[in-house]
């Protein structure tokens, strides 16, 4: 079903799933910084950027989270758990590469082996409204992995931005859902002919030149080859590209305990991080930057693979955007089908 939602009834629109929904949208932060966050205000979204510094993956795996809190009383303890989701939410905005990204991490934390409670439960009470990336950058590449600036797979509402209004695609019964909307009207001719006209510009502006096909194998032949230190040199270990990228999910827990109370809390975490690996025998299995750059190519284009059968890269192209020693992955992935 395709509907139309004019832009001057969009703060309307917002106010109406608040009332409803917790809301995550992107904001632009006091330093310039796009992120999602949850809205108390519908004028503090703001979808004006091409995408946002910080992924979509936060409003399920939040850079902090704390998992329970326990405090003892005597001898007896009493621990909260924060797993639990009070009310249905929905994440508003996020790019086709992101929610790819998502959907990559679910195998992950709610796959078929292990369920990941904190991620399941947030996941699950939420409804995805993605947005059609009109004017991809010159970094991004999301075409050569298997998606594109219009990719709809994930989405359960898909917004494309008209000009005067959004074009509005409900695809799974979450979306429809929304169907009967105040806001929402039937999309005539002409917004379906401009919509198709829009999608056919932004597809040809990604790069789609990138050969990963049979990567995953050209990386088992490459585990102690010198192309790593080539790789290495320039990296600087910032691990801003893990940071920002929407696929990686390592954390690390930690116990913030004050006398007799206290709570665990995950943290993202890096395997560029020397600490990452290191073990409490004071071995580290990875000791150089030698080591911990191929870890990164490595699980992105060989072991994600391996176990999902998917790479684990969506090109979105934030690692290249904002690397400050201009790391560009895709000049790597070429390098290794080179051979």
């Amino acid at each position: 079903m395709k509907l139309k939602l004019d832009k001057k009834d969009f703060q309307p629109f917002l106010q109406n799933l608040m009332d409803e929904y917790d809301l995550f949208a992107p904001i632009r932060l006091a330093d310039g910084v796009f992120a999602y966050k949850k809205i108390d205000q519908p004028e503090e979204v703001d979808l004006s950027a091409s995408n946002t510094q910080k992924p979509a993956k936060e409003v399920f795996f939040p850079q902090s989270e704390t998992m329970f809190r326990y405090e003892r009383a005597g001898k007896e303890a009493r621990i909260t758990s924060t797993e639990g989701v009070e009310r249905k939410r929905v994440i508003l905005g996020a790019r086709p590469c992101d929610i790819q990204a998502v959907c990559l991490i679910d195998q992950v934390f709610s796959g078929k082996e292990y369920t990941d409670v904190y991620y399941a439960n947030k996941r699950d009470a939420t409804t995805v409204i993605g947005m059609a990336c009109n004017h991809p950058l010159s970094t991004c590449f999301c075409t050569s992995m298997k998606g594109g600036p219009f990719a709809r797979e994930g989405s359960d509402l898909f917004l494309i931005d008209l000009g005067e209004a959004y074009l509005v695609e409900l695809l799974t019964e979450k979306g429809t859902a929304f169907s009967q909307n105040e806001f929402l009207k039937k999309a005539g001719p002409n917004d379906l002919n401009l919509a198709k006209e829009i999608e056919e510009k932004a597809s040809k502006k990604t790069d789609a030149s990138m050969p990963v096909e049979g990567i995953d194998k050209k990386l088992d032949q490459m585990v102690e080859n010198p192309f790593w230190e080539k790789v290495q040199e320039k990296c600087l270990g910032c691990r801003v590209c893990t940071y920002l990228c929407p696929t990686c999910h390592c954390f690390d827990i930690v116990d913030e305990a004050l006398t007799n109370k206290g709570q665990r809390v995950r943290n993202w975490d890096s395997c560029l991080s020397t600490l990452y690996s290191l073990e409490t025998s004071g071995h580290n299995p990875r000791p150089t930057n030698r080591e911990r750059s191929r870890q990164r190519i490595m699980h992105k284009f060989n072991y994600f693979p391996k176990n999902f059968d998917q790479i684990a890269c969506v090109g979105c192209g934030r690692c290249i955007l904002y690397c400050p020693a201009g790391f560009d992955i895709r000049q790597t992935i070429k390098e290794i089908q080179k051979g």
